[in-house]
């Protein structure tokens, strides 16, 4: 077998032999970027660069980017998904293009990780007249020449324009059709903001020898949910920006790869499914033993107790000190750790403190490659012991709950829903207690009451979040500049061991949290926009410098979160106010910005605050 540990090591070395800048992993809590919770994929804290900023390590870079999707939380258990991964990225700033990309994958994955070249799939942009592109044929010609290097006629196979998930509806023949286009799975598009970037894409699919499940349509196809062919790659070719009429060229041609690693060394392996690699293994086996069940009794419930502790872990060990709460990304991490709970009591767990246990294990898992969950034990067990002898209460609540409820009829759609809502309780585990009291559940009810409240919370989530440092509008180029002042302005008032702990920047305001144990008193928050408003007032040039990152903090420059940093950094200095490691963007002198004022200071976890302020 070969260990996950040496395909993410291979993937890295394989490109920087070809001219890449290896990078390290950004946090898992976005900086400066207000457009969503989690980093969910290695792109995102490339923006900038991608939409045309210089990037200090070069125009070819790579890396192992840990990644987290609060929207799959509820399709764990599929053997499939999982909420934190590795995503495997290489991107081209405007240097290679699709040819050099497709090759160097394909070359990656047969001649390096020896994957069967029969088993290999791919999809292509199938063009849409609505927006003037048509089908990808320079893609479909390089995919044909690739496959005829390793002996295969690759023929194209029956297109999709309507929705992908459904397919061309007909059979196929995968021994000779290889190459298949689809319209709205090979466009990549990053939001639908002005100024958004996007382009079409290429995705790589794994023949994994599942037979098709008909009840996922009459025919398999690549895109099919019946689980037979999995994505283990997606190359976007990333050109355009949105504008309020099109999308218009970017100035350069960018290519931006991610695969999942777990992904990939589930089919380097020849394994069933994501969580039979070493990623995953250990954990499994550690729950065996807690529970004194085995995987193959319960795979479902094993599977989402193992991803969801492990990712809660993940976050939990950022610099930012996120703990369990009721909001932003403390109310996933919560929401994690007590549907692990729930399931590790159906598994039979009895343990007071066996959630700490898992984090332990996540731990020896990812020993020396990234060392943040180390560095972050202490806090990380003590919330996880916390959050576990809180749920604790909160579950025998729950029960007691269901006991009152009028099961004559069985359990409604709405008494299911409460039970989620207040309780934390899945629907499988209502189902189970209901078939305990031999009654049943209103699923479709429960489903109903569901996504209406998932439609509120995205429309809640669209307002709290609309916007962003990524849109690269003058207003919040503004801010993004204001909150290097405000750092400064907060170190000179309340002392150095302020450091930044976050930042979530739209148009409109910004939001900055940061270490300090004790409310800022009025007298406080003045001298802080007083320092601001001077740096203002002064109006000071703003000043980039590109350096080695040693160089960078030997000249006393800030640096924000320390593992996000390659070696090349970019330090934006206003002198003699700030002086930070960032990636841009900035204005050219502080006295556009206008006038400062910090609308509220709050706390928002233990020793760190929160302030939100605006520019007039």
């Amino acid at each position: 077998m070969i260990q996950a540990n040496e395909i993410r090591k291979k993937y890295l070395e394989f490109f920087k032999a070809r001219g890449h800048a290896v990078i390290p992993s950004a946090s898992l809590i976005p900086e400066n970027d207000s457009t969503l919770l989690f980093t969910n994929s290695g792109m995102f804290p490339l923006v900038p660069y991608l939409a045309g900023e210089r990037h200090p390590a070069g125009n070819r870079l790579v890396n192992s980017q840990k990644c987290f999707r609060a929207e799959d939380i509820e399709s764990v258990g599929d053997s499939r998904h999982d909420t934190f991964f590795e995503m495997l990225g290489n991107w081209s700033l405007g240097d290679y293009f699709k040819k050099e990309q497709l090759e160097w994958w394909y070359e990656f994955l047969i001649e390096e990780l020896k994957l069967d070249p029969k088993k290999l799939y791919q999809t292509v942009y199938a063009g849409d007249p609505a927006i003037g592109l048509g089908k990808d044929d320079e893609v479909v010609g390089i995919v044909k020449g690739i496959f005829k290097k390793y002996g295969i006629e690759a023929e194209e196979g029956p297109a999709t324009t309507e929705k992908g998930e459904e397919g061309p509806g007909q059979e196929i023949d995968f021994d000779r059709e290889r190459i298949f286009a689809y319209r709205d799975k090979n466009w990549w598009q990053r939001g639908d903001a002005l100024g958004e970037l996007g382009g079409p894409d290429s995705e790589t699919f794994y023949d994994t020898g599942k037979p098709h499940d008909p009840k996922f349509g009459k025919h398999c196809h690549l895109n099919c949910d019946c689980g037979r062919f999995l994505e283990i790659g997606n190359s976007v070719f990333m050109q355009f920006k949105k504008t309020a009429e099109d999308w218009e060229p970017l100035q350069n041609k960018n290519v931006d790869f991610g695969g999942g690693l777990e992904r990939i060394a589930m089919v380097a392996n020849n394994l069933q499914n994501i969580f039979e690699s070493e990623l995953f293994r250990p954990i499994i086996e550690k729950i065996e033993d807690l529970s004194g069940k085995k995987y193959d009794e319960d795979r479902q419930a094993f599977e989402i107790v193992s991803d969801h502790l492990k990712a809660a872990v993940f976050i939990m060990s950022e610099p930012a000190g996120i703990g369990p709460s009721n909001k932003d990304q403390g109310y996933i991490v919560r929401r994690l750790i007590r549907r692990a709970a729930v399931y590790g009591r159906e598994l039979g767990i009895s343990d007071p403190v066996w959630i700490r246990q898992i984090g332990d294990i996540v731990r020896r898992i990812y020993k020396g490659i990234y060392p943040e969950l180390e560095e972050n034990k202490d806090f990380v067990d003590a919330e996880l012991e916390k959050e576990e002898q809180k749920f604790t209460k909160t579950l025998e609540k729950g029960l007691k709950e269901f006991s009152k409820i009028d099961q004559s009829d069985g359990v409604s759609g709405e008494e299911a829903f409460d039970l989620y809502q207040t309780f934390g309780f899945p629907i499988e585990i209502i189902e189970e207690l209901a078939k305990e009291k031999s009654t049943s559940v209103d699923k479709e009810g429960f489903e109903r009451k569901m996504k209406e409240h998932q439609e509120l919370s995205r429309t809640a989530s669209a307002g709290m979040f609309k916007g962003g440092l990524a849109d690269q509008s003058e207003e919040t180029t503004k801010l993004h500049t204001a909150a290097h002042l405000l750092l400064a302005g907060l170190r000179q008032v309340l002392g150095e061991h302020v450091i930044q702990k976050g930042s979530n920047i739209t148009a409109e305001r910004l939001r900055f949290d940061f270490s300090h144990s004790e409310k800022l008193t009025d007298e406080e928050i003045k001298k802080v926009e007083d320092f601001v408003n001077e740096a203002i007032l002064a109006d000071k040039p703003v000043v980039c410098e590109e350096m080695d990152y040693e160089e960078a903090k030997k000249s006393g420059a800030m640096g924000v979160f320390d593992d996000k940093y390659g070696n090349k950094v970019k330090v934006y200095d206003i002198s003699p106010y700030s002086r930070e490691i960032c990636g841009g963007p900035h204005v050219t002198h502080t006295g556009i910005l206008g006038k400062f004022k910090i609308q509220k200071e709050e706390s928002v976890a233990a020793g760190i605050r929160r302030i939100r302020a605006v520019i007039l």
